[in-house]
């Protein structure tokens, strides 16, 4: 299937455009007034952050461990399971009690603990692949693949059509793959690799036309936009949309909410409170700019990725597996507390009231080490969400305690049941669509959905 998350940069990019920056945060966007008109249902105020753990996280050190004093090595013939926490690089590693009843993580749970109350954890996921990209695209459309093909949208374009296109950018994905076979137009990410790859789609870009040839040519093409020739091409009417979007995108100065290395107060309080430094591609980057074109209604949807290196195969899972985990799950802190400090309009709410986050990961990887001290790659699978809709402070469902195998769970109550269902991720996209008040099953997932997870 083909991939759309390029277009709408190359638009921007090819674009012919005129207009000023913002001289800083305190201006708005002349889309916010649009933008933040809302009547109080999920479909006018929801926004969606989904969080990509790149390269296969071990749930063992985070989402879903095991006691170590309960499975030792004497024993593992039996269970199958080896959480080797004594093996790590760091010492004195085990369990993070959170304080909520049931929630007990790994040792590289991060900051994230701190949100335990708000936390939902889906374990005992399957994901029915141990192919990477297989994994990643099962996860983002909730779809098998063809092979390792995609075979519809991603659930971010599927939102992005229910929530409409009144931003700027409806739908933005920082260095995660975005698809788009059956959405509107306007649903498809715009991807960026990185924050300054943002900036450059934001900005007008250097041309050699003076101010009244530019002038000129707006105006002619303005002409052919209104041609009743060109009006019987749906092709060439598209063309003329986006390139009005994009004059009117660029021409907004949006670029101003994106320059996080600008020299003001604002920026840098930013900078400090994401850990950011001069890398634009870092999660923390990303991480801010996600929050950013969130909460100031410039997107509705964002997709980053918040972790990298998790394919530990060898020894390097030793001593990168835990501490790349860990700062993905601290940036899903970070943007969850920063979210939480921000009023939401002229309510009570916070942006965190209003926003859900999704954390995954293509798979997980094995209960046991393989021969060179690494874990290979499993079925069984976790997932994490915050936020908006989510009723937090719970775990649903589980893996077994021989193997890690994912086990069946009643859909309503997230107990596991043997005469329910096994979750995968489609599950979980029906239940966010569903908390959105949408019960047809308009992305084709054919499958019910989690209901326990929705408040």
């Amino acid at each position: 299937m083909p991939k759309h998350w390029m277009t709408r940069r190359e638009l921007l990019r090819g674009a012919l455009a005129a207009g000023g920056g913002l001289a800083g945060l305190s201006l708005v966007s002349p889309f916010m007034d649009q933008a933040l008109a809302s009547d109080g249902s999920p479909l006018e105020s929801r926004n969606f952050i989904f969080c990509y753990f790149s390269g296969g996280w071990d749930i063992l050190l985070g989402l879903d461990p095991r006691d170590p004093q309960k499975f030792r090595d004497d024993n593992r013939a039996d269970t199958l399971i080896q959480p080797a926490y004594d093996l790590q690089d760091e010492v004195n590693l085990g369990l993070v009690e959170t304080g909520v009843d049931g929630m007990v993580f790994g040792p590289y749970i991060g900051k994230l603990a701190e949100h335990a109350h708000r936390l939902a954890v889906v374990r005992g996921m399957s994901m029915d692949t141990l192919t990477h990209d297989a994994g990643r695209r099962r996860f983002l459309t909730g779809k098998p693949p063809s092979g390792i093909l995609a075979r519809g949208s991603s659930l971010s374009a599927v939102l992005t059509a229910q929530l409409g296109e009144d931003t700027p950018i409806p739908n933005i994905s920082g260095n995660v793959e975005s698809f788009n076979v059956d959405q509107p137009t306007f649903a498809s990410a715009l991807g960026v690799a990185n924050v300054e790859d943002l900036l450059r789609s934001l900005r007008e870009g250097e041309e050699g036309l003076g101010s009244l040839e530019k002038t000129k040519v707006q105006e002619l093409l303005n002409l052919f936009q209104e041609c009743q020739r060109e009006r019987r091409s749906k092709g060439r009417v598209l063309a003329h949309e986006s390139r009005r979007a994009a004059v009117d995108l660029v021409s907004s100065g949006l670029d101003g909410f994106f320059d996080f290395q600008a020299p003001t107060s604002e920026m840098v309080a930013l900078k400090a409170k994401y850990g950011m430094d001069k890398s634009m591609d870092s999660p923390e980057a990303l991480s801010a700019m996600a929050v950013t074109a969130i909460t100031n209604q410039i997107s509705r949807c964002a997709s980053i990725r918040v972790a990298f290196g998790l394919d530990t195969h060898f020894d390097n899972w030793l001593d990168e597996q835990g501490p790349q985990q860990q700062q993905g799950f601290d940036m899903m802190a970070t943007m969850a507390s920063d979210l939480a400090s921000r009023q939401y309009k002229d309510t009570s709410d916070s942006w965190l009231d209003h926003t859900t986050l999704v954390g995954f990961s293509e798979f997980s990887r094995t209960a046991l080490l393989n021969s060179t001290s690494g874990r290979d790659h499993s079925l069984t699978n976790a997932a994490v969400l915050m936020g908006a809709g989510i009723r937090g402070g719970q775990i649903l469902g589980a893996s077994s305690d021989v193997g890690m195998t994912p086990q069946a769970m009643n859909l309503e109550t997230g107990l596991v049941d043997q005469g329910g269902e096994i979750v995968r991720p489609e599950h979980i996209h029906r239940a966010l669509l569903h908390g959105l008040g949408i019960t047809e099953d308009i992305a084709d997932l054919r499958v019910d959905p989690l209901l326990a997870l929705l408040s």
